[in-house]
């Protein structure tokens, strides 16, 4: 099992969303965050003013996926979330040791369904 951390931009959000559950994966995990990359964040103008925005926001998804589903995964959301502009956001993998669902107790893949 792998989980799958995607850090994008907020309004990609539903696209990403429809992309996964084109692929049959349901249940997603959305956390607001802030961050910055290689930009540095933003420098807006306004009137009379430069101000620098350190940190951008961002939503982060996880998933959690069977080894098999990992590649068509990244592909869901490379395709939801793509905009071709800078700031797209980042995808990481991760191993996942185990999973529990906490009502029955079912362990390993069959928890993630």
């Amino acid at each position: 099992m792998k989980k799958i951390e995607a850090i994008i931009k907020p309004f990609k959000l539903d696209d990403v969303k429809d992309q996964l559950e084109e692929i049959g994966i349901r249940g997603m995990t959305v956390s607001e965050v802030k961050g910055f990359g290689r930009g540095g964040g933003k420098a807006p103008v306004y009137p009379g003013a430069e101000y620098v925005i350190d940190f951008v926001p961002k939503l982060k998804i996880e998933i959690v996926v069977s080894d098999d589903q990992v590649h068509e995964a990244i592909e869901a959301i490379l395709e939801g979330a793509r905009t071709g502009h800078v700031g797209d956001g980042k995808i990481f993998v991760l191993p996942v040791d185990e999973a529990i669902r906490i009502r029955t107790g079912e362990s390993g893949p069959e928890a993630l369904s």
